[in-house]
């Protein structure tokens, strides 16, 4: 029997290697999870010319109701990563896909704002559990040596999800109706559940340690600092793809003439943040380590995601995408370095880390919607790609203060 325990901290260890392909099958595993979570999520986005049409929505309508998913994402990722810290990976995940499946197929029901942001919201508390599940999955599946190309594996699936979404939810909708896709998402989500209820135990996920019955979830304490420095460096300098996947088809839309069928392009974006995964991914394995404050890094994404904010400049259909492409592989950069600093710091908590870092990514998301939804309604595109665009400025600034103390 595979001796390494899945109890909060715990990393695999070298004898996990021994066997194989079969350590990578949980990762694999959330990695569909994650991939079935943003097609649910992109589906409001991709198809929303169509449903404005039917229903009579405006962008800033729009803002608004992703601003009540954000809203609820912000509340379920730290919940949701204390639990499944403590409850296990197999019961936190088979819960959390439930509530999510059931609230996408919920879209197929309603009609006006008050039920898109209903359903929204609980889409969003379900899907809260994405990003810490695939962080533990990570950590208590593989070597330490291999985290971040593990959590790269797992979080990919979620921009693969991303990119396929116009591909498949396009067609479906101009044949049979946009409701028909929200059902048929709802049902790719049950099939999950059997697939994850049989993997989710040994040998591919080590054996769940009994907790005694006082013990009790971890949860976060907002009076330490390293909960404010995960926060700083996650929170603004990765929001880009916030916007880029929810707010930004609305711009190819209606300033730049891009037709339903052609918001295919789209799915380059999520595309270019799976590449971010994986590229910085392996560059955080090899150049930081354990060095807790990995100045040089953040310094150059900062810099690199100002680019966004030139979007307006041109009329190129094929230049904004290039852009918007840039912008979100950086935004992946920044992720899998917070992140990667963020485990140095909660090593007995890597799902409540995650947690942290997506919940106030979702909260910062949450009011920029609200933003740009408005922005984009009085034709003030320029103003809402700069403010993305400056946001890791922000961030990376309060980040530096608050961990100016600690080893360069």
């Amino acid at each position: 029997m595979d001796p390494i325990s899945d109890k909060p901290g715990a990393y695999a260890t070298v004898n996990r290697e021994a066997m194989g392909w079969r350590m990578w099958v949980p990762c694999g595993g959330m990695a569909v999870a994650a991939a079935l979570a943003f097609v649910d999520r992109q589906l409001l986005a991709i198809l929303a010319p169509t449903i404005r049409a039917e229903v009579g929505l405006t962008a800033a309508d729009f803002g608004d109701v992703f601003f009540y998913f954000f809203l609820a994402y912000t509340i379920a990722n730290p919940v949701w990563g204390s639990l499944i810290d403590y409850l296990g990976l197999r019961v936190g995940m088979l819960v959390a896909v439930g509530l999510w499946s059931a609230a996408s197929f919920s879209h197929a029901l309603v009609g006006g704002l008050l039920g898109f942001a209903v359903a929204r919201a609980f889409l969003g508390f379900g899907e809260g559990a994405t990003f810490p599940g695939g962080l533990r999955t990570s950590a208590v599946s593989l070597p330490p040596r291999l985290f971040g190309r593990g959590l790269a594996t797992a979080f990919s699936g979620g921009t693969l999800g991303a990119v396929l979404t116009p591909f498949i939810a396009i067609p479906i909708a101009l044949q049979y109706g946009w409701r028909t896709t929200f059902v048929l998402s709802g049902l790719l989500g049950a099939l999950w559940l059997i697939l994850w209820a049989l993997i989710a135990r040994p040998p591919y996920l080590p054996k769940e340690e009994s907790k005694p019955k006082k013990q009790k979830a971890v949860w976060p304490n907002p009076r330490e600092r390293r909960v404010w420095a995960l926060v700083a460096s996650y929170a603004l300098p990765a929001w880009s793809s916030g916007p880029v996947l929810t707010m930004v088809p609305l711009y190819f839309s209606d300033s730049l003439g891009v037709s339903q069928a052609g918001l295919w392009i789209t799915s380059l974006f999520p595309l270019a943040w799976m590449a971010g995964y994986f590229f910085w991914g392996w560059v955080a394995d090899r150049f930081i380590g354990s060095n807790p404050r990995p100045v040089g890094m953040f310094f150059m994404l900062t810099v690199f995601a100002l680019a966004l904010g030139a979007t307006t400049w041109t009329d190129s259909v094929v230049i904004a995408v290039l852009l918007n492409c840039w912008s979100i592989f950086i935004g992946g950069g920044f992720q899998m370095v917070a992140l990667k600093v963020g485990l140095n710091a909660f090593r007995q908590e890597p799902a409540m880390m995650s947690g942290i870092a997506s919940g106030s990514w979702a909260l910062s998301n949450a009011f920029l919607t609200l933003v740009l939804g408005r922005l984009f309604d009085a034709g003030r595109y320029d103003i809402g790609f700069w403010l993305i665009a400056i946001g890791p400025v922000f961030g990376i600034l309060v980040w530096l203060l608050l961990t100016r103390d600690q080893i360069k």
